[in-house]
């Protein structure tokens, strides 16, 4: 017996030692890949420097680099020479120069993911999953994310001319945007709809949402307000921390609120709700689009997770990568995807989205549904602009909350809450 105990140890030992050669074989390899490739970089480097026909400056050249290699990985990943960097600074203070677009690159091709509420965009007519396929006149087919934003940002007052393409439309639209300052207003509208019902629409994230969010939450409270509709529509997310803080205004505390997994240990994190005065009585719709990304896709997530709110609207966009900025020497950084966002049941965001209990349709698209289109392909749009197509203005519609479905549904949703727990009083 002791013998065979001894065989079984000496057999792990060599088994865990194949597995820690094999690794270690592995890692090697992989290294020596990476310095044979490195080396090939270099000497490409010494080559243009040397016999290029005109004298080229060695940072423009390390910088054209840095910037085609972090393209090569996801639209989100980016190189950022210092001007680029601090542009991304200003993005998080709530005020900028430019159109009022968030965009990213979706199947090949430039793509809205939403205009912001009350920007030269927004009252323009531009639509989440637009596609921008040129801008002034420029086509997009290789412009990288960077690049599309540095072209749309500038002078207030100033022109940019966008040709869009719109699934829904199967045709390219042109459109005549003046730049303004962009100021993010991030608590849209508050107010009681009907039969006490509140609503509040967060346009984003930002460092006073969670301030703007209580002062409305009181303002409703105080007139009496016994449900509540949270729109998110639209709502291209914005800083993490106070996504989590929102969702944890309407969750107990100590519950997770999202996770994130990347390759590396030091990547995955956890969140949680500290909230002690949350709000988990109150019945709860929470309204998503296409237009629902990043942050407002984590919000909607947790609380369908915990049944805390009921998901009403289309699909959201699906954009749930964790992008860290990492500030390099000399002013400029590199902004890099690190993990991915999970919800607290292990449901991933990124390129699934974050699906309604229930789907309705918006009243001005309701033949248009969007998981059922055929995919656009970029070679096919940017052909049929090279050989030319027929263009037309799309009408800017008011709103209207009586004539918004989404909204009516949510209210009908809420009211019939409140009349089963009548019933199951009675």
């Amino acid at each position: 017996m002791r013998k065979k105990i001894l065989f079984g140890i000496l057999l792990a030992v060599v088994l865990f030692a194949g597995l820690t050669g094999a690794y270690s074989a592995n890692k090697k390899k992989s290294q020596d890949e990476l310095y044979r490739q490195v080396e090939l970089f270099s000497d490409t480097l010494a080559i243009i420097n040397n016999e290029y026909a005109e004298e080229t400056k060695p940072k423009d050249l390390i910088y054209g680099a840095l910037k085609g290699m972090l393209s090569s990985l996801d639209p989100h990943s980016q190189f950022m020479d210092p001007e680029t960097y601090n542009e991304l600074k200003v993005d998080t203070e709530g005020k900028f120069g430019g159109l009022g677009i968030e965009i990213t690159i979706k199947d090949g091709l430039l793509t809205v993911i939403t205009p912001i509420e009350d920007t030269p965009a927004w009252k323009a007519g531009i639509k989440a999953n637009d596609h921008i396929v040129k801008i002034n006149d420029e086509l997009t087919r290789e412009m990288t994310l960077i690049d599309a934003v540095k072209r749309m940002r500038g002078k207030p007052g100033e022109a940019v001319n966008l040709t869009i393409l719109r699934d829904s439309e199967k045709k390219l639209m042109d459109f005549k945007i003046i730049r303004d300052i962009i100021k993010i207003k991030d608590v849209k509208q508050a107010r009681i709809l009907e039969d006490s019902i509140g609503y509040i629409r967060l346009a984003e994230f930002r460092e006073n949402t969670l301030r703007e969010l209580n002062n409305a939450l009181s303002s409703l409270s105080k007139q009496n307000m016994k449900a509540l509709i949270i729109d998110l529509r639209n709502n291209p997310g914005g800083l993490l921390d106070v996504a989590v803080k929102v969702a944890g205004r309407f969750i107990p505390p100590d519950k997770m609120i999202a996770y994130t997994k990347g390759r590396k240990q030091g990547q995955n994190f956890e969140f949680f709700s500290n909230d002690r005065n949350a709000i988990v009585d109150l019945p709860m719709v929470i309204l998503i689009n296409e237009g629902s990304a990043s942050g407002s896709e984590i919000v909607a997530g947790v609380l369908q997770d915990y049944k805390r709110a009921i998901i009403i609207g289309n699909k959201s966009f699906g954009k749930g990568s964790v992008q860290t900025v990492i500030p390099l020497g000399d002013g400029s950084a590199l902004r890099l995807t690190t993990s991915h966002y999970f919800t607290p049941s292990g449901k991933i965001i990124h390129g699934k989205g974050v699906t309604p209990d229930i789907f309705v349709e918006a009243k001005e698209s309701p033949d248009n549904k969007l998981e059922n289109e055929k995919t656009v392909k970029s070679d096919e749009v940017f052909k049929e602009l090279e050989t030319g197509a027929k263009k037309s203005k799309a009408p800017e519609a008011p709103f209207d909350y009586k004539n918004d479905l989404q909204i009516m549904r949510a209210i009908n949703t809420l009211e019939a809450i409140e009349l089963y727990k009548k019933t199951e009083k009675n």
